[in-house]
């Protein structure tokens, strides 16, 4: 019987250790501090570091408990070169979360607003505490059922109810019924530049 008992409890010991998902020994940063250390951290619970020596601390500040594990500690490194957080742009921003200080060599990426078009290199790089020049979202153009009537106008193609176009994009028109070209027929393929089209002139 003392021998069953014993079997079992070496196997529910096993087994309590495979489901312990809680951490020991957070992970080690060169030049920091761990405050409040302890020897266990449960599951979700989070440890907190601060640099020393002056040097500036690069990434996340806490790190957590996940099933066991921890996840990815930040660097204190020396400040010199660094950025801040990357430049704004119109109608856009960035893919990542934004943080105050990035070490150099860090890089970002810009992604536009819907039916805007991203225009330049989409990633930018902090070198000696300058980041690259950002891209830009260039602006829609929006084919106004207004300007079209007042140019007697409207769009060739009569399966074509594409009010947006975006920048490059061509938009051929055509008169109204009724109506007889005003402008020179080149100008009835339009092309959008940033937001801004041209209409032809029907009379």
């Amino acid at each position: 019987m003392l021998l069953v008992l014993n079997v079992l409890l070496t196997w529910w010991l096993s087994w309590a250790q495979e489901q312990d998902t809680s951490c020991t020994n957070p992970p080690t940063v060169e030049n920091a501090n761990i405050l409040h250390k302890r020897d266990r951290y449960p599951h979700g619970d989070t440890v907190r570091y601060e640099c020393i020596n002056s040097l500036q601390l690069f990434g996340d500040v806490e790190v957590t408990c996940l099933n066991g594990t921890w996840t990815e500690p930040p660097q204190c490194k020396e400040s010199t070169g660094k950025c801040g957080p990357p430049p704004p742009i119109d109608n856009g921003d960035i893919t990542t979360f934004p943080q105050l200080v990035y070490p150099p060599g860090s890089s970002v990426e810009y992604q536009c607003q819907s039916l805007y078009e991203l225009r330049g290199n989409k990633k930018v790089t902090c070198t000696n505490g300058q980041w690259s020049k950002p891209p830009k979202c260039l602006d829609a153009c929006v084919i106004s059922e207004a300007e079209m009537e007042a140019h007697k106008i409207q769009l060739r193609w009569a399966y074509d109810r594409k009010y947006y176009s975006r920048t490059e994009d061509t938009v051929v028109f055509a008169c109204k019924d009724g109506y007889r070209k005003i402008s020179p027929e080149h100008a009835f393929r339009v092309t959008c530049r940033e937001g801004k089209m041209e209409y032809p002139t029907c009379g």
